[in-house]
């Protein structure tokens, strides 16, 4: 099983960024514990973030011929980017959007998702954490759609 997580902008700067909204944990943390949890549940990862709109949707459609599912936070285009929505309808394949901070807690114009009406669920809130509890869902999904 291959498993394709998308990080949206600006989260190259984790670590730094908002530390009171985002933490001081790094994506390359981030990145570390997902490619150890997906070791413990048998699924190889790729990697890719972008501040890019145009790459991102690129990934999602790349996907298609080399990866099982989308683990994504898809950070500020989570609210404005009906371009991503609509690839991810496109391709077919299962997607679970994730966030570090809960954003229905957040400024009203966070609260708004474009991803999720398309995505198999939506993981926010916890942090670094919403990544695992995300890929351990996504590959429970995937696993028993194989079924």
């Amino acid at each position: 099983m291959k498993i394709l997580v998308l990080h949206g902008p600006n989260l190259n700067l984790l670590g730094t960024r908002e530390p009171g909204v985002y933490g001081t944990v790094t994506l390359a943390n981030i990145n570390s514990a997902i490619a150890e949890l997906a070791v413990q549940l048998g699924a190889s990862i790729d990697f890719f973030q972008s501040n890019s709109e145009g790459a991102l949707i690129d990934a999602i459609q790349g996907a298609v011929a080399s990866h099982d599912g989308i683990l994504m936070n898809p950070a500020a285009y989570t609210h404005t980017s009906i371009a991503i929505r609509d690839a991810i309808a496109a391709i077919g394949l299962p997607v679970v959007e994730v966030h570090l901070s809960n954003i229905h807690a957040r400024e009203p114009f966070r609260h708004n998702s474009f991803i999720a009406p398309v995505a198999i669920g939506q993981i926010a809130g916890f942090g670094p954490d919403s990544y695992l509890l995300g890929l351990e869902a996504l590959v429970r999904h995937i696993r028993g759609k194989a079924r």
